[in-house]
């Protein structure tokens, strides 16, 4: 058949392959319904495993394609549909004539204000990302794309770690370069925010010094043993960019910055050279926040590309926020829930301090009237419709206190928020304001089917706005008598 004539779905044609790999090939392709030009990769799935596994992997790349699409970032590859055709998932994407940037750094080494100016347009999709609950977990140059104008967009959003890439198979093969994993995610350990900014750490690293921070090894199994031992290399190409590079490489995850703050420091090291005087365009376009969009329409039988998925593990997120500092973040963030997180507005009328609970404003009901500055001293605030920290404290059992924390939700985010361990926070890098904003896209959140399932591990179906439950597995700890989420798994 010839290429000119492939057709998927009788929509797409394929025009020219314009990339690949391991996992598949990149082609350029005319959406023939729109008429515009669109990238579709087509995932290859492992050959070398029984049909329930590839079957598995399948599945978990048509799952992964869905969280991706939830993402809409000027700096980020969009995912307009993800398809199955010919036994296999494709994914129609954003088109973006562009170099990746590890082609670009194999041409020309990369300058400090070029990283710079790179690593402030990715960390700002990647923050966005994390926002809305979603991992990249493959970050490295193949996976960033460079246009000529300078922007550069992160693509390959869980897709690679989805299928198996960047991970040792049952035989030890390794699929994918351990050069920019962070040392947990070469220990086995699932990857999470923190890993993010570690790998994108490392892809700055790269860009200036010329090799991984791991240094270099005669093989993939030796640089896996640097990855996981978590040693780098000092950095000492990468001037004023080595302080936020080596916090960025900490060899424990909460050590690391979060991507919000990684992407603070980067625009606030932005050259202020003129466009056209070195690899990348001096300028760095204006990011968009990032938001989760109803999905526009698609012809019958492709998949919408919006999936409750990602939002496992957002019951909490990072240790960003001080405790000391709640009172003053609930008085000047408790908008009405169409406002974005970021944006600020005239506090709500005086509330309780944080140990009790704070209704979120329904958007059925009218907002109350603000008043010009919060009370110093709360007046006593009526008595709630869920839970408070106290009532859960006097829960008998684990899975009581669980169902307790979900029937705090969405309604009184800042009595849930104290009811995780701040171990719970690290791991999630994030603060209260995201947390709330997250809670805060939600009319209902319903914990079924809760029981105990060994010693203080207790298991549950979590239900958004009457969706598809999500089961998970968490484990709670006693703080004081209260009961606290101390771990979350699916």
């Amino acid at each position: 058949m010839l290429v000119e004539s492939r057709r998927i779905r009788d929509r797409y044609r394929l025009v020219e392959p314009i990339g690949g790999g391991a996992m598949g090939t990149v082609w350029r392709a005319q959406d023939e319904k729109l008429d515009r030009t669109v990238a579709i990769k087509e995932l290859l799935l492992p050959h070398d495993h029984d049909e329930q596994r590839t079957q598995e992997a399948k599945n978990r790349a048509m799952r992964e394609a869905r969280i991706a699409a939830r993402l809409q970032h000027s700096h980020a590859i969009t995912v307009f549909a993800v398809l199955e055709e010919e036994d296999r998932p494709w994914l129609v994407m954003e088109y973006l004539p562009s170099k990746s940037l590890a082609l670009v750094l194999g041409e020309e080494p990369a300058t400090v204000d070029d990283a710079i100016r790179v690593g402030a347009q990715i960390s700002s999709a990647l923050a966005g990302a994390h926002r809305a609950g979603v991992v990249h977990r493959d970050v490295k140059p193949a996976n960033i794309l460079v246009a000529e104008d300078g922007t550069a967009k992160i693509t390959d959003f869980g897709i690679s770690r989805a299928i198996g890439d960047v991970k040792l198979t049952a035989t030890g093969e390794i699929a994918g370069t351990p050069a920019y994993l962070a040392p947990e995610v070469a220990r086995g350990e699932e990857a999470d925010f923190a890993a993010d900014v570690f790998s994108l750490g490392a892809t700055l690293y790269a860009a200036v010094e010329g090799q991984s921070p791991y240094g270099t090894a005669d093989n993939p199994i030796a640089l896996l043993y640097k990855a996981s031992s978590g040693e780098i290399v000092p950095p000492e190409k990468a001037g004023r960019l080595t302080p936020l590079l080596l916090r960025m490489l900490a060899m424990e995850p909460a050590e690391r910055p979060s991507m919000d703050e990684v992407e603070q420091e980067l625009r606030a090291l932005l050259p202020d050279a003129e466009p056209g005087e070195s690899v990348l365009a001096a300028t760095v376009p204006e990011t968009e926040p990032p938001a989760v969009p109803a999905a526009a329409p698609v012809p019958a039988g492709e998949v919408t590309a919006v999936s409750p998925g990602a939002r496992k593990g957002l019951i909490a997120v990072g240790a960003g926020a001080a405790l000391l500092c709640v009172a003053v973040v609930v008085a000047i963030l408790l908008v009405v829930r169409q406002k974005p997180p970021q944006d600020t507005a005239a506090p709500p009328p005086s509330q309780t301090p944080a140990t009790s609970a704070s209704a979120t404003p329904s958007t059925s009901s009218p907002s109350p009237a603000p008043s010009s500055s919060p009370s110093p001293t709360p007046p006593p605030s009526t008595a709630p419709s869920s839970p408070t920290v106290s009532t859960v404290a006097s829960s008998k059992t684990a899975a009581q206190a669980l169902s307790d924390y979900y029937s705090l939700l969405p309604g009184n985010p800042q009595a849930a928020w104290n009811l995780l361990t701040d171990k719970f926070k690290a791991s999630r890098h994030q603060t209260y304001e995201t947390y709330k904003g997250f809670w805060s896209q939600y009319r209902k959140v319903d914990a079924t089917n809760v029981r105990e399932v060994g010693p203080n591990r207790v298991s549950a179906t979590v239900t958004y706005d009457g969706g598809k439950g999500e089961n998970d597995t968490f484990t709670l700890v006693q703080e004081g008598g209260v009961w606290k989420i101390d771990l979350q798994s699916p």
